[in-house]
């Protein structure tokens, strides 16, 4: 480790090798090479002189690249792309005359961060159906545990355990359905020359324009694309940044949402992230097990959504065709936001397949509140028996305003039971109010609406994509 320099934290601390390698120099100047060896290879069978000899060159030394060459003489020249262009052709002296033939450095430039943005996307694609794997597995074992609603943070009509989850489930949902939208949709950028013209390429081929056509589609299929921009000026659209990243942002989002929940319901002592046997709390608090892991997900989150900002304003101020000042902020704010990303999916994965839940610690918080939702059951329960409505109404009004002064000025356990059966205008045994008062009455179709759910969306996509499933997640810290 270099210490005497800054690091950055996403690849020390936070995001997988897998990801970290996908942004990594080494992979975007071995896809620059495969670029020129789909370029040449393309360029010979529509008919200009390039020959199997000075291909095979090409190929043999597309990932051996002599890095030392390329920074020398990028000293010298100030260019990137022609310092490799240069570098490569150390290595191809017979083919160093058909590399990068008709093509601006944005060929290979924006034809690899598309290609490495796919590659991410599928990572990316990876790691979300092994999180709503694990989810919905916690989702269908909780199911049926009552638990107290909230809304505004107050106690709410009781769910189930499950049943938020699926809250949780349905926002990852909606982000996994976009991922998969903009996978299927990347475009390569192409084989468009300086200002998106083409004017080189019908240079190279006598102004054939199927020809030139022909190129592009050979050189996005040879990639891995269906399709490439059918229009561009030197770069493709800087709108697409803003479209992966706003992904990505989505994810964010529902992370950050789900983790929220999950340091609230841990405050409660109902809910808890995984905490390891040797793991430390606090420095100084030795009891304390704080939500480490929710927290930094939702730290980072947050820096995912605010990245995606950055590509809204780059978008938003290109001149023309082209002009330098997306450059330097898409090469940190995109591959940042991948690395963010793809750690808070792994730490996601690593909480909800190891969640905790005191079913006691919730069972006793529904008691605390129930007595005060199972007034109206207790109200017609009491009518069907001969009581008057208006009375009994007025009876548990009052009854409930005297048991809410004991908890919150006295700190007593709420009475309000005990006030109604010791009323003799109920008529009500402990035995038949206990019966009124069982949790599972008040929780709806939440169990139905769990099977339902993960029958009709989420079992689909983790059935369609089980080859993906089994991720091991090894967190860093």
């Amino acid at each position: 480790m270099n210490r005497e320099s800054y690091q950055n934290p996403l690849n020390e601390r936070y995001a997988s090798k897998e990801m970290s390698y996908i942004f990594s120099a080494d992979n975007k100047f071995k896809t620059w090479r495969r670029l020129w060896i789909a370029l040449a290879e393309s360029e010979k069978e529509l008919g200009l002189p390039i020959t199997e000899e000075q291909l095979e060159e090409l190929k043999a030394n597309k990932d051996n690249i002599n890095y030392e060459v390329a920074a020398k003489r990028e000293k010298e020249t100030r260019h990137d792309v022609m310092s490799h262009v240069y570098a490569y052709g150390q290595q191809c002296p017979n083919a160093k005359g058909i590399i990068h033939l008709g093509a601006t450095s944005a060929y290979v430039g924006d034809n690899t961060d598309v290609i490495v943005m796919k590659e991410a996307l599928e990572l990316t694609k990876k790691k979300m159906v092994n999180l709503l794997n694990v989810l919905a597995n916690f989702c269908q074992e909780y199911k049926a545990l009552p638990t107290l609603g909230f809304t505004h943070f107050q106690p709410a009509q009781l769910t189930t355990v499950g049943k938020r989850g699926t809250l949780w489930l349905q926002e990852l949902l909606m982000d996994f359905e976009n991922l998969e939208f903009q996978i299927g949709r990347m475009k390569l950028r192409g084989v468009k020359g300086t200002t998106g013209t083409q004017a080189s390429f019908m240079s190279l081929f006598n102004d054939d324009a199927s020809k030139v056509k022909e190129l592009e589609k050979r050189v996005a299929n040879k990639m891995g694309f269906d399709q490439a921009f059918p229009v561009t000026g030197q770069t493709y659209s800087r709108k697409l940044d803003f479209e992966v990243l706003t992904v990505l942002s989505g994810i964010a989002q529902s992370l950050h949402k789900m983790t929220n929940d999950i340091r609230l319901l841990q405050s409660l002592k109902e809910i808890e992230e995984p905490f390891e046997k040797n793991q430390i709390g606090s420095s100084a608090m030795a009891y304390k097990r704080n939500p480490m892991r929710s927290e930094r997900i939702a730290s980072l989150a947050r820096y995912v959504i605010a990245a995606q900002q950055n590509t809204a304003m780059t978008a938003s101020t290109q001149w023309f065709e082209r002009t330098l000042d997306d450059s330097a902020n898409k090469r940190i704010a995109v591959p940042e936001a991948f690395l963010a990303a793809d750690a808070i999916l792994e730490i996601a994965i690593n909480v909800c397949d190891g969640l905790v839940v005191y079913d006691k610690m919730i069972k006793q918080h529904v008691e605390a509140e129930l007595p005060f939702m199972a007034t109206e059951n207790i109200l017609m329960e009491a009518v069907k028996r001969g009581g008057d409505r208006q009375e009994l109404h007025e009876s548990i009004r009052l009854h409930s305003i005297e048991a809410a002064k004991q908890v919150k000025l006295e700190g007593k356990p709420n009475d309000l039971l005990d006030r109604i059966l010791n009323d003799p205008t109920f008529g009500l045994t402990r035995e038949e109010i206990q019966e009124l008062l069982n949790p599972i009455k008040f929780v709806g179709r939440a169990p139905q609406q769990v099977d339902e759910f993960l029958e009709e969306y989420i079992n689909p996509i983790i059935s369609e994509n089980r080859e993906l499933l089994g991720l091991e997640v090894d967190l860093k810290v």
